[in-house]
């Protein structure tokens, strides 16, 4: 079976990361799957690119015109039936709005959508305005599915009531997530780690939902106990200046450092006291697994899967109330040991292994694209 994977990534997180685990089980299973990475004209490689050409992950790069390009979404499908594929696979509301607005006749191809979340954009902008489309698409869509049971009650219920909808969540190979860990961080991180003992980690896209501008505003409350300690958030994304600016009002340049993308996350764990997730909305963040992979201590927000992946706290500190005191003393908490011990790594580890493969899912997703097929 050809499978032609959709997506126009900004970076290489959670969404990048499962797609190119899933890819790697495919080719196992014989399948012949191909990611399209597209992009605006002009842009050089993506991280996703990088990381797929690294990794031997089948990708084709593709520029179009950003925007409600739907001529450049035809000439994609159009390419695709001519080159054998027999189901597309999008993976973001882009390619769900710009291939579901062409009905299946003249598309031909079965169109199928795995929703890794919804960023829940200020109203009236861009992103809101594709993400009310996406929602109006979905029943259209030939199978749907979301990462979680939570995001069940993010999309039309009339859809989630249907035959249409599938939970599939996501997986990731433990196995080379701890090989990577064992790893060197990278250079320019390098001074940081030196010079800041206990390390703050964060990670992920630097936008509104992720809620980092949380975390910045609870580290002073860290550094009264742990006066040498360090923020370390990696990702990049359209939050960058306003945090700069939240870095600068509250005196905390040299403290913490925004690197934008690095090379190898799963090393900056290893090393890091604590990874703090405190977002306002989640699906299944792979950055999670990759850390009770690792097994970092970890204090997240109770949204989306997180508090049962993390087992209501047997394997994490799990928060309702994310205030700057209550971030600041589960943070110390956890890096101190009164949170965590070695029974709480030890259990989030196993449940990895146990709950969250990357062979357990790419099965789970070929009994879907056999369904939509025949």
């Amino acid at each position: 079976m050809k499978v032609l994977h959709l997506i126009d990534s900004g970076g290489l997180y959670g969404a990048e990361k499962m797609l190119l685990a899933l890819v790697q089980q495919q080719l196992k299973q014989g399948l012949s799957p191909l990611i399209l990475s597209a992009g605006e004209p002009g842009i050089d490689e993506k991280p996703l690119e990088a990381e797929a050409r690294r990794l031997g992950v089948p990708l084709t790069p593709w520029r179009m015109r950003p925007g409600f390009n739907l001529s450049g979404a035809r000439e994609i499908w159009r390419w695709a039936r001519d080159n054998g594929f027999e189901l597309l696979h999008s993976h973001g509301y882009k390619f769900n709005v710009l291939m579901g607005l062409w009905p299946r006749t003249l598309r031909g191809l079965p169109l199928i959508t795995t929703l890794h979340g919804y960023v829940k954009a200020p109203r009236y902008t861009k992103a809101w305005l594709y993400e009310w489309i996406d929602r109006m698409i979905l029943p259209q869509m030939q199978q749907v599915i979301v990462v979680s049971e939570t995001m069940k009650q993010q999309i039309p219920q009339v859809l989630a009531r249907s035959g249409k909808l599938s939970v599939i969540v996501n997986g990731l190979n433990m196995e080379r997530v701890i090989a990577h860990s064992q790893n060197p961080v990278d250079e320019s991180l390098e001074a940081f780690f030196a010079a800041h003992n206990p390390m703050v980690l964060g990670v992920g896209r630097l936008s509104r939902e992720k809620g980092f501008d949380r975390l910045v505003r609870a580290f002073p409350g860290i550094l009264k106990a742990w006066p040498s300690a360090g923020l370390l958030i990696v990702g990049e994304g359209g939050q960058r200046q306003t945090l700069e600016e939240l870095i600068h009002t509250l005196g905390l340049e040299g403290r913490v450092l925004l690197p934008g993308y690095v090379n190898n996350v799963a090393a900056s764990m290893a090393k890091a006291g604590v990874l703090c997730m405190p977002s306002h909305t989640e699906g299944l963040p792979i950055t999670l697994l990759e850390a009770m992979s690792v097994g970092i201590p970890i204090v997240a927000a109770s949204v989306g899967e997180i508090p049962d992946v993390l087992g209501h706290g047997r394997g994490g500190t799990v928060l309702d109330d994310l205030s700057e005191p209550s971030l600041s003393n589960a943070l110390l908490a956890a890096m101190e040991g009164h949170a965590v011990g070695t029974e709480v790594i030890a259990w989030a580890k196993d449940q990895v292994a146990d709950r969250y493969s990357d062979n357990a899912m790419a099965d789970n997703y070929l009994r879907v694209y056999q369904k939509v097929v025949s």
